[in-house]
């Protein structure tokens, strides 16, 4: 296994493709951004034996070697913030990229474009889902004028977050420009949605994980040879989502000392190998999955269990409200209340804690509704795109 640090993402596809067909070793993608600290504590944990960077190639000790066929081990954190690798064959590779294409009838030839990290499994998704139609993906950091531009040159399929989307609804860029928006990474509210198709969008709603080689639930829908099930008390009931298929991963890669965890990858009396996730979800009348939020994230506010993805969709359907995200902060007296961060429509006349308080105990019960109100220029995101729930569970200095 080699790890790849600070490369051009076209040079990154190159290695990818290689790595992909045998011909090259297993990768272990570090992403850009990614503190030196926090990639030395990869290194270590992963043990691969050797490190491509910019400047050359460097041998390391590493470790046992991956399991055979790995094309790619990415690196998530979990629950625990240690790191552990998601071991990917290239089978579950290829199965992920063209079941992708085949649902949204991309076509040979047909242009994509990575505006998200190519360290991350969002980014080299869109790198495999070009390779799987005969082309390269186009790479070009997420500006809304670059990306603008891209979608009326070249008509371009895209994988986007919420908050990336939102952006370019709000500058008012043609969303029909693109082929197919495929969005994921985080839950998007259904006036987003609304907003996004109405404005010619053809957006395409994705679910899944590392663990899954990305999206492989479009839209509610599993993908071809992809299944979904929900451990709830009934038809209906919320539970624990499992997610199973070809594009499932081998294994995880740990730490030297860590043991795994029995219970994520379990078998079914038929045999299949399931993937059981941290997701909350239910499956509706007409099959297609809802996901309701992590279960680490279930805020216990005074014996009360509160899905912030809930209350979340609530606010951003407020007209003073343009992005927010809900979360749990400790509390003294109820355990943990629930906290709404706010970007304002308006930056002059932001929303009032009562407002939103008002607005959500329309829809749900009282002890739903947010007890503590932050209002902030922007919120802060991870390298992937994604609302950064560490930071936001902390106030920001002066809030």
């Amino acid at each position: 296994m080699r790890a790849v640090r600070g490369l051009d993402p076209g040079r990154l596809g190159d290695l990818v493709a290689r790595a992909l067909e045998g011909d090259g070793p297993a990768l272990l993608p570090i992403p850009d951004g990614t503190p030196d600290t926090r990639a030395a504590e990869l290194l270590s944990a992963m043990r691969p034996s050797s490190l491509l960077t910019p400047d050359g190639l460097i041998g390391l000790d590493g470790g046992p070697p991956v399991a055979p066929d790995t094309a790619l081990v990415i690196t998530t954190s979990g629950s625990t913030g240690r790191p552990k690798g998601v071991e990917l064959s290239g089978s579950a590779l290829r199965a992920s990229s063209r079941a992708s294409v085949e649902r949204v009838g991309a076509a040979p030839g047909d242009a994509w474009l990575c505006v998200l990290p190519a360290g991350h499994v969002s980014g080299l998704q869109v790198i495999l889902r070009a390779m799987a139609t005969g082309t390269e993906a186009v790479h070009a950091p997420f500006d809304v004028d670059t990306v603008a531009d891209l979608a009326a040159r070249l008509r371009p399929h895209v994988s986007l977050v919420p908050t990336q989307l939102r952006r370019l609804l709000s500058a008012g860029v043609d969303l029909s420009a693109f082929g197919t928006i495929l969005l994921g990474g985080a839950a998007a509210e259904p006036t987003l949605l609304a907003a996004a198709r109405d404005s010619g969008g053809r957006v395409v709603t994705t679910y899944g994980m590392t663990e899954t080689c990305g999206g492989c639930v479009y839209d509610g829908l599993a993908l071809d040879g992809a299944r979904v099930r929900v451990d709830g008390d009934g038809p209906g009931a919320p539970g624990r989502i499992l997610l199973s298929g070809p594009m499932l991963l081998t294994g995880y890669r740990l730490a030297p000392g860590v043991a795994p965890d029995p219970g994520t990858l379990v078998t079914g009396p038929d045999g299949r190998r399931w993937l059981r996730t941290n997701d909350l979800g239910r499956v509706d009348e007409r099959g297609r999955l809802r996901v309701l939020g992590r279960a680490d994230e279930v805020v216990n506010t005074g014996g009360h269990k509160v899905v912030p993805a809930q209350v979340n969709d609530l606010l951003l359907a407020h007209p003073a409200v343009a992005e927010s995200v809900v979360v749990g902060r400790p509390d003294p007296e109820w355990g943990q209340r629930v906290c709404a961060v706010v970007v304002p429509a308006d930056p002059a006349d932001p929303p009032t804690l009562e407002e939103l308080r008002s607005w959500v105990r329309e829809r749900l019960p009282s002890y739903a509704a947010p007890r503590e109100l932050e209002v902030r220029d922007a919120l802060p995101l991870l390298a992937s795109g994604k609302p950064d729930l560490v930071a936001l569970r902390t106030p920001a200095p002066g809030a």
